[in-house]
């Protein structure tokens, strides 16, 4: 198996010349003091180092030996705990966290692509690192200036790790129904009791200390609220004290991401400490949510890229068969590259992969402008990042799962087997469209709240930027061109449809939402798509000018019309869904 190469080339072509880095970061005077495009290439040459050669190689072996659960302590595989020390060393873990309180201040746009990297490198690795800055982000964003002082240096260096607590065995999704207390003590603190399940990261041998964010009822409250609770107490002056009450039950034993600890934890009487204002920890979690989601997508995509080149490679070097016609070079067998449903499978993926990248790094432009900018940029962008999150979040965790599949299919009976390594990509990415929200959830939360919410404001705004766009595109083919703007309108009409039976028929949001969601992603697929083959005319490489317009005319001959299916679906509303009696199934 070939070690993965991080696509920097496709990277900076997205940054510079499709969607301007350098102009957005010189408008937003937080982030141009940190950040031009060679310090960007800088960082993501370093990145694609670490990787490479200190997280591709544990991929295999921690898959392997998995996480193990030994006299209460949770003990990561070999060689993870001084990756973790090397890769944190390196400043990776707080790298797009706050200067001042010892994180590297650099932008999302940014961020997104080097979290691809160490996705692509090792899922189950990367999530450790996600998880803590996730934490710390809900930490800045609604904890006391105490709070930030005394835990987010440690966390963004990453001495500590930080914990996402939401979940309980009776209660998933719907999280009005924990049973987790917290009671108020004297010195302004909260006495927490309870437990949670799937609680990714929640203990390790990788840091010192792991800072749960723990959601919790107050006495007499139906209201949620949020609490930090260390694994073990910190004192006045930040140094480490004794236990908290903080245990781990049990490990769960998973289908994939084997090397990531997924825990049971329980609280007993742990201390705590109160984020936001009482009964409100859902709106506090969700800073945090909104951030693993994205981060969930990007780990699709991670994936998407990894299989890909793994299968192209194999396709290149496997020889069985002899193309169509006859072989090329006169062989008695060719490899299987020369095949039209091999190439149909690796441009499937391809073209999905490089269009998710581009949605990854659009969705990390707004939340760059929604935290540094000002005015209505800024606040267009925050309605941006609300219709963007779900859609990155569930529609890239569904293509990499496709890609994974897909790729496995290229393998052949080759795939099945543990020893070309495609098999676990498929194990480990199949989480993504299970946890942080089922994509189902996302889709619902997309069509539902962030589509008719607002009675279309939003995406009529963001379609409408898109179409002025694609007007002023150059050196782009004009058939296509039309073929875009008519289903960015056809998404206009059909989410109008629903908005129009939302009351009279209120199980169609749910019925309908991820065919809508499905067909939102492959049409602004369909939009980046013009947007980098119109970019790469420019291009100084003609091979990389040429390779962006077969690709192009691939995805909008081949993958676009799925568009016009999943809007077929919508229109088609829920009856033949609700219709037959519950009986009956």
């Amino acid at each position: 198996m070939n070690p993965y190469q991080a696509p920097l080339a496709e990277m900076k072509f997205l940054l510079d010349k499709v969607f301007d880095a350098p102009q957005t970061w010189a408008s937003l005077p937080a982030i141009a003091e940190n950040v031009d495009m060679d310090t960007a290439m800088a960082i993501m040459d370093e990145a694609d180092k670490i990787s490479r050669e200190l997280l591709h190689p544990i991929n295999r072996s921690g898959d392997e030996q998995g996480v193990v659960h030994q006299d209460d302590k949770v003990i990561t595989p070999d060689g993870y705990k001084e990756a973790y020390t090397q890769y944190s060393e390196g400043g990776w873990v707080g790298l797009c966290g706050e200067p001042d309180l010892g994180g590297m201040g650099m932008p999302k746009m940014l961020g997104v692509l080097v979290d691809e990297m160490a996705y692509s490198a090792c899922n189950a690795f990367t999530l450790y690192g996600s998880l803590t800055a996730g934490a710390a982000l809900c930490i800045n964003a609604h904890g006391s200036d105490e709070l930030k002082e005394k835990y987010l240096p440690m966390m963004y260096s990453g001495d500590w790790a930080g914990a996402m607590d939401m979940t309980e065995p009776q209660a998933g999704s719907d999280l009005r129904g924990i049973r987790t207390k917290a009671v108020p003590l004297d010195d302004g603190s909260f006495s927490i009791t309870g437990s949670k399940i799937f609680i990714t990261g929640g203990d390790h041998d990788l840091t010192e200390n792991v800072i749960h964010l723990v959601l919790a009822k107050l006495p007499d409250s139906n209201g949620i609220s949020l609490f930090l609770v260390p694994k073990i107490k910190v004192d006045d002056s930040g140094a480490l004290g004794e236990s908290n009450n903080v245990t781990v039950g049990s490990i769960e034993h998973k289908m994939g991401l084997k090397a990531s600890a997924t825990c049971v934890m329980n609280y007993d009487d742990a201390q705590g400490y109160l984020i936001g204002k009482p009964n409100r920890g859902l709106v506090c979690m969700f800073t945090m949510m909104n951030y693993e989601r994205l981060a969930i997508g990007i780990q699709g995509l991670g994936t998407s890229q990894a299989a890909y080149q793994m299968a192209a490679d194999y396709a290149k070097e496997r020889v069985q068969g002899v193309a169509a016609g006859g072989s090329p070079t006169g062989a008695s067998s060719d490899p299987i590259i020369v095949h039209g449903d091999v190439r149909r499978m690796l441009l499937n993926i391809r073209v999905l992969t490089e269009a998710g990248r581009a949605l990854a790094v659009l969705t990390g432009q707004q939340l760059d402008i929604a935290k540094y900018g000002e005015g209505e940029a800024q606040a267009k962008a925050s309605r941006y990042v609300g219709l963007l999150t779900p859609v990155a979040k569930a529609f890239l965790s569904d293509r990499g799962l496709d890609a994974a599949i897909t790729a496995q299919q290229v393998f052949g009976g080759h795939g099945y087997i543990r020893e070309t390594g495609i098999e676990q990509l498929v194990r480990d990415t199949r989480i993504a469209q299970i946890y942080e929200g089922t994509n189902g959830i996302q889709a619902i939360d997309f069509l539902g709240r962030k589509v008719t919410g607002d009675n279309l404001a939003a995406l009529t705004e963001f379609v409408n930027e898109c179409t002025t766009k694609l007007a002023s595109l150059d050196n782009v083919d004009e058939a296509h061109r039309a073929k875009v703007t008519d289903l960015l309108q056809q998404l206009i009409s059909a989410a109008s449809d629903i908005n129009d039976k939302k009351i009279d028929k209120p199980a169609v949001i749910n019925a309908c939402a991820v065919d809508f969601l499905d067909a939102f992603g492959h049409v602004i697929y369909g939009y980046f798509w013009l947007l980098m083959s119109g970019a790469a005319v420019a291009h100084s490489d003609k091979e990389f000018s040429a390779q962006k317009r077969y690709l192009s005319d691939f995805y909008i001959n081949k993958m676009l019309p799925k568009a016009e299916y999943h809007l077929a679906q919508v229109r088609a509303g829920d009856g033949t869904i609700m219709d037959m009696p519950e009986s009956l199934f």
